[in-house]
């Protein structure tokens, strides 16, 4: 069974057979996707037009816009509620990552500084690639621990740039 928080307050769970149940009691529900990628959803006899904003899979989070209101839902699997049962919520939690060059380039700017503190999308580095500048985020809140390249020197796949803690 799948737990559906709604804005941090509503809960429903939808089970194996696509049945939906809020505060325990069954929803009926019906959902077709439309040509421009939005969709009519029916629920309880009501019509609504359903837009899909924004998935962040790490997160286990969903923005949707529904008949102009946006709603941000948080998914809990059967391991996130185990876990949660059990006291330890957060084990899960993505370890922080060092930053990594996904393709060999040319560092052009650092923008961050050994020691400081960064936000989840903040960003931290910029790369040459292929003819491209990529601006590099921070893919969580991090601490800065150091900094293994400099502006203007060739990377390779893989090495690491950035070091987080």
């Amino acid at each position: 069974m799948i737990k559906a928080i709604v804005n941090g307050k509503s809960t429903f769970t939808v089970n194996k057979e696509q049945e939906i149940t809020a505060d325990g009691q069954k929803v009926d529900w019906s959902a077709i996707q439309l040509p421009g990628g939005d969709y009519s959803v029916i629920m309880d006899g009501f019509s609504y037009q359903a837009q899909v904003i924004k998935v962040d899979k790490e997160a286990k989070t969903v923005l949707l816009q529904i008949n102009q209101q946006q709603y941000e839902v948080a998914i809990e699997e059967p391991i996130d509620q185990l876990l949660a049962a059990m006291g330890i919520k957060d084990a899960m939690a993505k370890k922080v990552n060092d930053i990594k060059a996904p393709m060999p380039g040319l560092v052009l700017k650092v923008l961050v500084e050994p020691g400081q503190a960064i936000k989840k999308g903040d960003p931290v580095l910029i790369l040459e690639a292929m003819k491209m500048e990529n601006v590099f985020k921070s893919a969580t809140d991090a601490i800065v621990r150091e900094i293994k390249v400099s502006e203007r020197t060739a990377v390779e796949k893989g090495e690491v740039l950035i070091v987080l803690e």
